[in-house]
């Protein structure tokens, strides 16, 4: 049996033993037909031309966890952003783990979509919501048919969120391989303010596929700051489906630092939907061996007097492969749009590959829309400057490397974020920058 058909057969066990009311259930319903009728992508679509899944789906998932598994803080500690107080929702192959996690509903609400699909006091949020910004492509619709578990969050209106949010999935590899599909819903009201960090980890080298989907709702004059962070084992694979959809005068970021795993891909979409709206994609990509990662992103800009900015760094070695594909749509009405978008890469094998594919198009004549992408190898006279002043080679390609990513990190808003991302970069460089930022 492939991995559709056994979805599809297990999505009847699981609609049999859930209870989330008639509105998910049919959401639900409607959404396994969606997958059923187009399946997993594939090269053949333009979306997917440079991306295959076939390595990836051929493992045989274990859909529904046989046992719960309990860890201690202790064994994780270092995944998390500890230097700081943090609200936690922490998941254990897809279950959620209330000793690792500090939810809160003193003013906001920080807590699990489980509770929020099935309890009464959620359902108009849920209504109003759930499934409205994700799109009917089949990984998202196979994502609602077995929605169940992820992270709700709810700011209300006026509210400044004292504390970061990390939202943390762990796979502890007591199966041999397993498929995950948490949901996440974040709806943050005006004039609120809002900083999220997530991460997915594996903690054994045993295959692990990850179909994620998180929708933000951004109201007016809200400000949401998102980081994802990827540096995952050698035999886990991801699939994030994020949906942002922005009213008038939010501000809107989302930083991604894609750094380990099999096969990465981030679909990032974000619609504007007001005057005066901000919409930040940025991204850092370091990888090796035979790592793919495939940014996919879209910014639609529907009215007037709008941004958006894009920068997307990657760096590549020995036989690695990239992909981005970024895409700015203008609708006709939003005029005065200023639309942003970078991708520059550099290849430091001549065995390492990048397929990038920048898009604009442009239906309004008042605008300043720019876009371009670059691919190359490092200076080779910046390389004997410096090693001419006694740096060695190998410090001086890091560090030309950093230079190279750090517009990027400099935008990340929380300093102690900030460190263990440079951190991680000295480590996937190889060396001690000998600072922290």
């Amino acid at each position: 049996m492939d991995l559709k058909d056994k979805l599809l057969s297990s999505h009847l066990v699981f609609e049999d033993r859930s209870d989330m009311g008639s509105y998910v259930n049919n959401l639900r319903n409607d959404a396994i037909k969606v997958f059923q009728e187009k399946g997993f992508p594939s090269k053949k679509d333009e979306a997917w031309k440079y991306t295959s899944l076939n390595k990836v789906l051929s493992e045989d998932y274990c859909v529904f966890p046989k046992q719960e598994t309990a860890l201690e803080y202790n064994d994780v500690k270092k995944y998390f952003i500890h230097d700081i107080d943090t609200y936690k929702i922490v998941f254990i192959d897809g279950k959620y783990s209330s000793h690792l996690s500090q939810t809160t509903h003193e003013g906001i609400d920080v807590c699990l979509m489980s509770s929020a699909l099935c309890k009464p006091k959620y359902r108009l949020v849920i209504e109003n919501y759930f499934n409205k910004a994700a799109e009917s492509d089949s990984l998202s619709a196979l994502n609602t048919a077995f929605s169940s578990e992820g992270a709700y969050i709810h700011i209300p209106k006026n509210k400044l969120v004292e504390k970061p949010i990390q939202i943390i999935h762990f796979s502890t590899g007591n199966e041999a391989a397993i498929m995950l599909q948490p949901r996440n819903l974040i709806v943050v009201g005006e004039n609120s303010h809002v900083q999220i960090i997530e991460r997915h980890q594996s903690l054994t080298n045993n295959p692990v596929l990850t179909n994620s989907v998180t929708e933000i709702f951004a109201a007016k004059r809200a400000i949401v700051d998102y980081y994802k962070i990827q540096n995952d084992n050698a035999n886990a694979s991801l699939i994030d489906n994020t949906f942002i959809k922005q009213k008038q005068s939010s501000l809107a970021s989302v930083h991604t630092f894609s750094f380990g795993g099999k096969l990465t891909r981030n679909n990032l979409n974000f619609y504007q939907n007001g005057e005066r709206i901000d919409s930040t994609l940025k991204g850092v990509t370091i990888i090796g061996n035979k790592q793919h990662v495939d940014h996919n992103t879209l910014v639609h800009h529907i009215e007037p007097n709008c941004e958006s900015h894009q920068d997307y760094k990657g760096i590549f070695d020995e036989n690695s492969t990239g992909v981005f594909n970024g895409k700015v749509v203008v609708e006709k009405e939003a005029q005065k749009t200023n639309a942003f978008q970078a991708n520059n890469n550099i290849l430091v094998s001549d065995k390492a590959t990048i397929n990038t594919k920048p898009q604009l198009e442009i239906f309004a004549d008042d605008v300043k829309c720019s876009h371009g992408c670059t691919i190359g190898q490092l200076d080779e006279s910046a390389m004997f400057y410096m090693q001419s002043r006694g740096i060695p080679k190998k410090e001086a390609k890091a560090l030309l490397m950093f230079a190279f990513s750090n517009d990027v990190l400099s935008s990340v808003k929380i300093p102690e974020l900030k460190q263990r991302i440079t951190k991680i970069i000295a480590n996937k460089l190889g060396v001690s920058l000998g600072f922290d930022l």
